[in-house]
């Protein structure tokens, strides 16, 4: 994988390689922290920790949503956030400064599908959310991470079913079941390049040498009437998939898309009032014995 991509999720939607789809991708990661603020909190107080850690690598960290919800959980620790794009981590460096954080973040830009790593120190915790599906060695990676952790220390992965959905199926009323054909034309592009979504996280973890101590699923089921960055978080994801899947979506499909994605006509997705964010994730946590 290369470096433009490789360590920043984008939680199952195609990447964007130029400067607009950098910046879309950034977007869909603050307002996927903002969004999925309650149920991260819920997940980091869920780690069947021993104790509170006061080392934590953040793998893959994008723009640091597992950074900042791990920084509120355990607010002793220190982060280091690790990520292929030198974008992503200036704007979480940017934000760790502004919260007065930025003592407590450490950033490194690494491709960690590398043999070498940097030295990321000996932590007690080490988090991957929605990364380790981009990894083109996974294998190696946790065998990496099992060889990084402190003796006793945990390996929490989060992964997730795919990008999120948000319009009813009755949608648009010109074009009903639009969404779920465009997320079936990048499901194949998806499939292409990365082969490991969807793996046995649990199954791949054991044989990397983790005792996994929890599985915990979480379903996410938020209506656009609760945050409003659901109706900009919809927008954003859909036009990450126009520009991936334009050329395989038929000529009425995309038509109906570009309605939604203007954002000064009638029928743009900001203007919906039946917007409802719904995903499922799954959190592993892994022992070093």
């Amino acid at each position: 994988m290369n470096q433009a991509h490789q360590n920043s999720p984008h939680h199952g939607a195609p990447h964007q390689h130029q400067g607009h789809g950098t910046d879309i991708q950034a977007e869909i990661l603050d307002l996927d922290a903002e969004v999925l603020a309650e149920h991260m909190a819920s997940i980091t107080a869920w780690l069947p920790l021993t104790t509170d850690p006061r080392h934590i690598v953040d793998l893959g960290s994008g723009t640091g949503a597992g950074t900042f919800a791990l920084l509120d959980r355990f607010p002793d620790a220190r982060v280091t956030a690790a990520d292929a794009s030198a974008d992503h981590l200036r704007r979480l460096r940017t934000k760790a400064c502004a919260r007065g954080l930025g003592e407590r973040v450490n950033t490194v830009q690494a491709d960690l599908d590398e043999a070498a790593w940097p030295d990321l120190g000996s932590p007690d915790l080490v988090w991957a959310s929605a990364s380790m599906h981009h990894m083109a060695h996974p294998d190696r990676v946790l065998r990496t991470v099992h060889d990084l952790l402190a003796p006793g220390g945990l390996f929490a992965v989060v992964e997730l079913d795919g990008f999120p959905r948000f319009l009813p199926e009755s949608a648009p009323e010109s074009r009903p079941g639009l969404e779920e054909r465009c997320h079936a034309a990048t499901d194949r592009l998806i499939a292409e390049r990365m082969p490991h979504r969807g793996a046995d996280w649990g199954r791949m973890l054991s044989t990397a040498g983790f005792k996994v101590e929890g599985q915990l699923p979480v379903t996410v089921n938020i209506k656009g009437s609760r945050s409003e960055a659901v109706g900009r978080y919809a927008l954003g994801g859909l036009r990450g998939i126009r520009s991936a899947a334009a050329e395989t979506l038929s000529p009425e499909d995309l038509a109906a898309l570009d309605q939604l994605l203007d954002t000064a006509g009638p029928h743009s997705i900001l203007r919906r009032d039946d917007l409802t964010m719904r995903t499922e994730r799954t959190v592993w946590a892994a022992r070093r014995t």
